[in-house]
């Protein structure tokens, strides 16, 4: 039976990339895992094995290391723009480039007065611990001409203890969830937004304050709407974010329900006010949706583990 070849793209992946830029005593880190994806003109390469329009996966590899030297790291979709830009414009069989990256945060060591005898102020300035938030993540895409850039984070775990309903569902006979009147309501997030800026010709959104902002506003809803369901504070986040964002036309959330159930502690006389709650893993609620700004098309994989 005849075959042929379909869509297909070859890169190298997780390429673990940390730049240190000091600024005297003081230092500052960028902590990436970088992955490149190239296609075009590819055929060859695996119908009859000619590698002649093929970039080797181990320069690409390299491409992102000597980047982070020559024009360094000021966000991780500055970086990735760079990167696909670079490969598509100099590279003639290349036709597209995707750059998928994820950042890992560090923030300062603080030192106590109690401790400053110990550790001097110049080791503070150089001494990071891991941030336990989230893992930052975005997608640039270049096409020779035209570019997306999809932001995001993942591993956002966040909690409101009250303020929360959940009752008046459908109820069938297998149906044994109580109504709950006053509940905890967990979640962790993986969220992903789709910028405006296509064009060079357009002013490029700055990407670092974008990203401060999305999650400022991002957990504001969330702390701040009175939810009678999970679905209804996905859309509140969302909202919050396309209406006050004009660089960001699209959101999409995946937002697993972390579970808190309360104890039954009258077998041993004790009455259970709302205090004590057994935190299940699994199963779980699986609440996802995408908020557009009115007009716009959805173009973020509903699949965003793809990403």
């Amino acid at each position: 039976m005849p075959t042929i070849l379909g869509q297909n793209q070859y890169g190298k992946a997780e390429n673990r990339v940390v730049k240190i830029t000091r600024d005297g005593d003081t230092h500052h880190i960028k902590d990436l895992n970088v992955s490149v994806a190239l296609s075009g003109d590819m055929s060859d390469v695996h119908l009859s094995g000619s590698n002649a329009n093929c970039l080797p996966t181990d320069t690409t590899k390299n491409t992102v290391y000597a980047f982070a030297k020559e024009y360094g790291i000021e966000s991780a979709e500055q970086f990735g723009i760079h990167l696909a830009r670079h490969f598509v414009t100099t590279q003639e069989p290349i036709h597209r480039a995707r750059i998928r990256i994820e950042e890992y945060s560090w923030e300062r060591i603080e030192t106590s007065d109690a401790n400053s005898k110990f550790i001097g102020s110049d080791e503070v300035k150089h001494s990071f611990v891991r941030k336990g938030q989230e893992t930052r993540v975005s997608e640039i895409t270049y096409d020779g001409e035209n570019w997306q850039v999809i932001s995001g984070l993942k591993d956002l775990v966040v909690m409101n203890s009250t303020n929360s309903e959940f009752w008046g569902y459908v109820k069938d006979k297998y149906t044994t969830l109580q109504e709950a009147y006053d509940r905890i309501l967990a979640t962790q997030v993986s969220g992903r937004w789709r910028f405006n800026w296509s064009d060079d010709d357009q002013k490029m959104p700055n990407w670092e304050r974008s990203y401060e902002q999305v999650k400022k506003h991002m957990l504001q809803a969330f702390a701040e709407t009175y939810s009678l369901s999970l679905q209804q504070t996905l859309y509140q986040m969302g909202s919050r974010i396309i209406n006050n964002r004009s660089e960001i036309d699209e959101v999409r959330f995946s937002l697993p329900n972390k579970h808190h159930f309360l104890v039954d502690l009258e077998p041993f006389g004790l009455k259970n006010d709302n205090e004590v709650y057994f935190a299940a893993d699994r199963p779980y609620g699986l609440i996802e949706a995408t908020i557009l700004r009115d007009g716009v098309e959805p173009k973020i994989p509903v699949d965003m583990t793809n990403l």
